[in-house]
């Protein structure tokens, strides 16, 4: 949750912005950041308590807000969640790809979940979401990779792969879309640590690979969801406004480590 008492750097009051996957962790700290610096934010995610807490979070804001039961493996749910949201908010002037498939084992599952979620959810939220960036004055597209794209993994390669790919298509969708005055962005988050996520249930089922995680950190801790969102909000605003086609990573150097 961002602290109340502090102040965002950059105004989004009349701004729109949609994030994909924004119930939990980074995706509900993105939000909750634009909400902070007045923009009209709409989430989509599949939980319905977790998606109806973050709403009340927004709404706590003053702002209008929208919120939309999805599964961001279906391309007819997330067309549905664009227009919705659109018609709600008034428009889109930022579209938030952050959804995970998580999918870490071999099998095809896992390989499918991150295609279809890490990767294609985000071409097809871009494709739907395009009409409405295209009338805004301040559009861009930010997408949600991970570091894991940046070197070979003994584990997890099919989400390593799609974030890769997902990194890939940042590049080609920017060049695709300057014409068109919209920018395309993506943040590679290190290994971030919030209450039931990824991280945390390691720390108590896996304390080994947490501890060898950490001990590879050269910041010497886990990084904060709301970390990532201080980023997003710098890559959205006018500030980085000659910023596109990049990669940022968000890491306290982790990936220096390989």
């Amino acid at each position: 949750m961002p602290d109340a008492s502090v102040t965002p750097p950059f105004d989004f009051r009349g701004w729109h912005v949609a994030v994909a996957g924004g119930s939990k962790g980074i995706g509900r700290s993105i939000a909750l950041a634009f909400a902070q610096a007045g923009a009209a934010v709409s989430i989509c995610a599949r939980g319905a308590a977790a998606l109806q807490a973050t709403r009340d979070e927004l709404a706590g804001f003053g702002h209008a807000t929208h919120a939309a039961g999805c599964d961001l493996a279906d391309a007819d749910a997330i067309a549905r969640w664009i227009d919705a949201a659109a018609g709600a908010l008034g428009g889109i002037d930022v579209l938030v790809n952050n959804a995970s498939g998580y999918g870490f084992s071999e099998d095809d599952e896992a390989w499918l979940a991150n295609f279809n979620v890490d990767l294609m959810a985000a071409v097809r939220a871009s494709r739907c979401a395009l009409p409405h960036l295209q009338r805004s004055p301040h559009a861009s597209i930010l997408h949600t990779s991970s570091i894991a794209a940046l070197h070979p993994r003994r584990n997890g390669s099919a989400y390593a792969a799609m974030k890769a790919a997902l990194s890939h298509y940042t590049t080609s969708q920017a060049l695709q879309l300057a014409g068109q005055r919209i920018r395309v962005n993506a943040i590679a988050p290190g290994s971030i640590e919030f209450a039931d996520g990824l991280w945390d249930r390691r720390k108590h089922d896996e304390p080994e690979l947490y501890a060898a995680t950490l001990a590879r950190i050269p910041f010497g801790r886990y990084g904060k969801p709301e970390e990532i969102a201080h980023a997003a909000l710098f890559l959205a605003s006018p500030w980085a406004g000659w910023i596109t086609g990049q990669t940022l990573c968000v890491d306290g150097g982790q990936g220096l480590s390989g």
